[in-house]
């Protein structure tokens, strides 16, 4: 099992990258959330993985955090939910506001997702309650309190697992008020894109 890979960014493109260690080039699959925050080409970065074997593929995942690769394996576990369908949730929302929606049983929120149905957001509220533990949810009252740099990131983030492209979310980003949070960020921009 490969738990952790430290190599030199060679390639990206999302959501793949390809991670050179000491010559040997690894081609992995990570989170929008993992993708925004990677250094340049070129630089060295430390992934945490999870390796998936299946008949027809070997397919590794990488993560920044240890949240990330853990709400994943949570994901996973759950009937129905495959690898891609995990990445799809943690590209549209970060290990906190997964947290949060499972812990107001907000269904609302995961049926926006990229093949997310009405059916299975309400299997991963119920199979997800109590598993993402107090550390991974946001302090109560701050789930909007990311600093701005991050907000407008999980924003991008939130737009391009919806669909939109790079250029569609900057421009809706650049309308939207400084102090702004990411829900609000959220809507707004949806707003702006769907005029």
């Amino acid at each position: 099992m490969i738990g952790r890979l430290t190599g030199t960014l060679a390639e990206k493109s999302p959501p793949h990258l390809l991670l050179d260690v000491h010559g040997v080039g690894y081609e992995v699959d990570v989170p929008m959330s993992t993708f925004f925050h990677l250094p340049a080409l070129g630089a060295s970065v430390t992934l945490l993985t999870h390796f998936v074997v299946r008949e027809d593929a070997q397919v590794l995942f990488g993560f920044l955090t240890a949240a990330e690769r853990a709400a994943f394996r949570e994901l996973v576990k759950i009937g129905g939910v495959g690898p891609r369908t995990a990445l799809a949730v943690l590209s549209g929302l970060s290990v906190a506001e997964l947290a949060e929606a499972v812990a107001r049983q907000e269904a609302g929120r995961l049926v926006k997702l990229p093949g997310i149905g009405k059916k299975t957001a309400e299997r991963l509220l119920l199979e997800l309650k109590g598993k993402l533990g107090p550390e991974l949810a946001a302090p109560a009252g701050t789930a909007t309190a990311a600093p701005l740099g991050e907000a407008q990131a999980d924003i991008v983030q939130a737009l391009l697992a919806l669909g939109y492209n790079e250029r569609e979310a900057q421009a809706a980003l650049k309308g939207l008020p400084a102090d702004c949070g990411v829900s609000e960020g959220i809507k707004l921009a949806l707003r702006a894109l769907n005029r």
